[in-house]
């Protein structure tokens, strides 16, 4: 028992040791009202070898943190579609590859200019193109600026870059030990193994993934389906790593394959937890891999450098986005976002420094040079505000233009049976959009075959209902059959969002009493005439005038009609 008790101590050790400086230095910035990446980069400078130095191996941690990039790229991919990603192929091809081998020549040839060998000069360029995933989409994620425009092309090119990772590896390897074939042949060879695997996660993912979460959502297992949604998480990294590629591209494929789903909402509810603390535990390896002592011995150089590695790339991706269409203020937005070094730059300098094409003391620095700029990156959307300020034209005018994909005005229907059908069929008769929530796995297959907004999910979940923007609804229609699971979504949106209407169907009059004492604004009890009157309730709190509502619900009681809902919703 003794030795299970020592082996165990340091592992809980660490863990509190993390999770306390964690929260103290979010705190401390949520005051400041500062980025929590930042309060995570902090803290590890506070406890890493440069602090306190109460955590010794760097990498052991650094191994295991590089899950959360994992698990962030998976939600990415949920967010995406197939379709919504060929759109974007002009910003990931065009400006992803222009930025990348821009900025790569630009910074090797500086390097060249500053003394530095060729083939070190070469991998520096190719490591210090590629900018950090996890903090630059952290960002836009806290700022809700993902799907503006400057998001969707920093993230287009945060894309490419994920995708040069494989061949970058491999020109460090074929600069440390050439062979036989050109280094153009052997990076040929590689982009094409890539590819190659690519299209195959994609295909096999599209035939196995949805219907392995159809039969676990039937057994009507929370626990089985979260278990679920990381088995496919980490099993497509693990088998996009076997492929030689990054195990970050393997899980946004798999969020790719699940985003057209009627799970995706689910599924992003239960994996958010993981990647909001194993993200955090990157960032504060990030803090910890930064060295102080070797930062002062050379603080004016390595100052010097972050400066201008921030302005070199940030001018490259800048002048591109607008030379590609975008305006100034979304193309200097767009720059100062790719500015900083990435964390795969971590990766490719210690290979380096292994292969011996860097040496021990320009390795340090530019670990220096990359932790530093990272560290600064939560300041650059503000400095960007600041500039974009100061150009001539309101050049912030496609801001608005944002794909009208986020719902605004609509109603959200928990629960789609019978009376849940009859709700949407009026809600869509009166072209009211509307999204709706079930868990039943084969009924929401079987509505999103006839192009019906439904999705799998349990409404008493507050992270599931905002994935369907219940922040911008005009109300919410419960139409649960069962009283307690009624109470409970009641119970949920009343505490998280007092102000929103709640119309709901009742199984008696008592249930309907404890209904009303819990805050909603209708209930009806259950008849054929409670989907009626929820319907017309809702329609009238929308703002539809009460005649038209009126000759809406005496045609549909005359027509009974037994055409599918929703066939007018081409909103939602």
């Amino acid at each position: 028992m003794p030795d299970v008790h020592h082996a165990t101590l340091p592992f809980v050790q660490e863990a509190l040791l993390f999770l306390t400086t964690g929260v103290l230095a979010i705190l401390v910035l949520y005051r400041l009202r500062l980025s929590p990446v930042l309060g995570y980069l902090a803290a590890g400078l506070v406890i890493g070898p440069s602090g306190l130095e109460l955590v010794a191996n760097v990498e052991d941690v650094r191994a295991f943190a590089e899950l959360g990039v994992v698990f962030l790229l998976f939600l990415i991919g949920l967010e995406l579609s197939v379709e919504r990603l060929t759109a974007m192929r002009r910003w990931v091809f065009g400006l992803g590859t222009g930025q990348v081998l821009l900025s790569g020549f630009a910074i090797g040839g500086i390097a060249l200019l500053a003394g530095v060998p060729p083939a070190a000069a070469i991998v520096l360029g190719a490591c210090l193109a590629l900018s950090s995933t996890a903090v630059v989409v952290q960002l836009l994620v806290e700022r809700g600026e993902v799907a503006s425009p400057a998001g969707r092309l920093t993230f287009a090119v945060l894309l490419l870059q994920d995708l040069a990772v494989v061949p970058i590896l491999l020109l460090v390897e074929v600069l440390a030990s050439p062979g036989d074939q050109s280094i153009g042949i052997t990076l040929a060879l590689a982009v094409g193994k890539a590819g190659l695997a690519v299209v195959l996660i994609l295909l096999i993912g599209r035939f196995t993934l949805e219907p392995l979460l159809r039969q676990v959502a039937l057994t009507r297992s929370a626990e089985l389906f979260t278990a679920t949604a990381l088995l496919i998480v980490l099993g497509t990294g693990w088998a996009t790593n076997l492929a030689g590629l990054s195990a970050a591209l393997g899980a946004f494929l798999a969020g790719l394959v699940l985003a057209g789903t009627e799970f995706r909402h689910q599924v992003e509810s239960d994996i958010q937890p993981f990647k909001g603390l194993l993200l955090g535990l990157f960032f504060l390896t990030v803090g910890l891999g930064i060295d102080l002592h070797a930062i002062a011995g050379q603080l004016g150089w390595i100052l010097l450098c972050v400066v201008g590695l921030i302005l070199v790339k940030a001018s490259v991706a800048a002048i591109l986005a607008r030379a590609l269409g975008a305006t100034s203020a979304v193309a200097l937005r767009t720059g100062l976002l790719l500015g900083e070094g990435g964390e795969f730059a971590f990766v490719v300098i210690s290979t380096a420094l292994g292969l011996r094409l860097l040496t021990p003391d320009l390795s340090q620095m530019m670990f220096a040079v990359v932790g530093l700029s990272i560290m600064v990156t939560p300041f650059l959307p503000g400095i960007a505000d600041r500039l974009v300020k100061l150009l001539p034209a309101p050049a912030d005018s496609e801001e608005g233009a944002r794909e009208g994909e986020q719902l605004s005005g609509h109603v959200i229907v928990c629960g789609f049976g019978r009376v849940g059908r009859t709700v949407a069929q009026l809600l869509a008769g009166q072209q009211v959009p509307f999204v709706a929530l079930d868990t039943n796995p084969e009924l929401v297959r079987q509505m999103r075959a006839d192009g019906l907004p439904l999705h799998f999910g349990d409404g008493s979940r507050p992270d599931v209902l905002r994935h369907l923007c219940i922040d911008k609804a005009s109300a919410v229609i419960v139409t649960l059959d069962q009283p307690a699971a009624a109470e409970r979504t009641v119970a949920a949106i009343r505490r998280h969002w007092p102000e929103l209407r709640v119309f709901a169907r009742s199984r008696d009059r008592a249930h309907a009493t404890i209904l009303e004492q819990m805050g909603v604004a209708g209930v009806v009890p259950e008849t054929f005439e409670s989907s009626v009157t929820l319907a017309r309730g809702a329609l009238e709190a929308l703002g539809v005038p009460s005649v038209a509502v009126e000759e809406l619900v005496t045609r549909y009681r005359e027509s009974a009609t037994t055409s599918k809902p929703g066939t007018g919703n081409k909103t939602a």
